[in-house]
């Protein structure tokens, strides 16, 4: 795909220029367009809003769910809810905010049926998809661009002050790579490039940090709970906090624990305890254990012996189940 491809597109061109070369310069800016939200959940309507507070006018989105719908009233009133067609049809910019498996349905039906306009930008915000998902339409014309906020929602206007410096994962052709991160820059966010073929390994690193993060904390809560504190949260904030700011910081070098220690011990009781309180639990223990050991091998924070000691420790605790 060549410059010329991208050659037509109003004010945006001639991309190969300078015209967007530093998008943190509030004068190298896309003109004013008119957005579309085709997917009303929890991203789309803070990012809808997001563009409208920097100027953009949002025209149509289209929502199926009484939730979704919800969302819209809230975040973009007065917004029209039509069908996505019609969200196209009134769109110069259309946001795809569908979950990861609909998306490449939606698109293909879109360029079937002769949706898509030549010169519109189609922008998904997929992290585990690049702009390859965005062919069909690529095809009929549209200008493709992969945006992933690396942040989570809750459907609620706290979403946009989040917004404010939150990584985006950026990925577009390299003529429209300037219009990406100005576009990331109007919503607050930081653009970080993502080449296409690493996608799907960037998203795999957000997924298995953030979401199994709350997978342990939700259980590191439930275990405070049954053994009688009133408040998890509250004790956990300061000590999960404190460990997360460590390991961004650190690494392993962060790492602390009985496993850490090669505590084989008070590693035996904490399987024992779990095996009475909870019938999930005691798997996800022993497997981040057993990583943890690892790891601390590695960065040479953990003897082979001591590590011996405690994986022994989580094998025999699994025979005995």
């Amino acid at each position: 795909m060549g410059s010329s491809d991208f050659a037509g597109f109003g004010e945006f061109a001639p991309l190969g220029d300078q015209a967007f070369a530093d998008p943190s310069d509030p004068g190298n800016r896309p003109a004013r367009l008119a957005v579309g939200v085709v997917g009303t959940g929890r991203v789309g309507p803070a990012l809808g809003a997001a563009l409208q507070l920097a100027g953009h006018t949002v025209v149509a989105a289209s929502g199926v769910s009484a939730a979704s719908r919800r969302r819209a009233d809230a975040l973009l009133p007065g917004v029209r809810i039509v069908t996505p067609p019609q969200v196209m049809a009134a769109a110069d910019l259309v946001l795809l905010t569908v979950p990861d498996d609909a998306l490449a349905d939606l698109v293909s039906g879109l360029a079937a049926t002769g949706a898509v306009r030549p010169g519109q930008l189609l922008v998904h915000t997929s992290g585990a998809h690049g702009v390859g998902i965005l062919e069909p339409a690529t095809r009929a014309g549209a200008l493709p661009l992969a945006l992933h906020p690396a942040m989570t929602f809750t459907g609620t206007s706290v979403d946009l002050a989040r917004l404010a410096g939150c990584p985006f994962g950026v990925t577009a052709p390299e003529e429209l790579r300037p219009v990406a991160e100005a576009l990331v820059v109007e919503m607050g966010g930081e653009p970080e490039w993502v080449p296409e073929e690493v996608r799907p390994l960037y998203h795999t690193a957000l997924a298995h940090g953030a979401n199994h993060l709350v997978t342990l904390v939700a259980q590191a809560m439930e275990l405070l709970r049954t053994a009688g504190v009133a408040e998890p949260g509250r004790m956990l904030g300061p000590l999960l906090g404190a460990a997360l700011d460590n390991s961004l910081r650190s690494g392993d070098a962060a790492l602390t624990g009985p496993v850490a220690r090669g505590d084989a011990g008070t590693v035996r009781r904490h399987l024992a305890q779990l095996s009475t309180v909870s019938p999930d639990v005691p798997a996800a223990y022993r497997a981040m254990a057993r990583a943890t050991a690892q790891r601390a091998v590695a960065n040479g924070t953990l003897s082979t012996d001591s590590a011996a000691a405690v994986l022994d420790a989580l094998d025999l605790n699994e025979e005995k189940r």
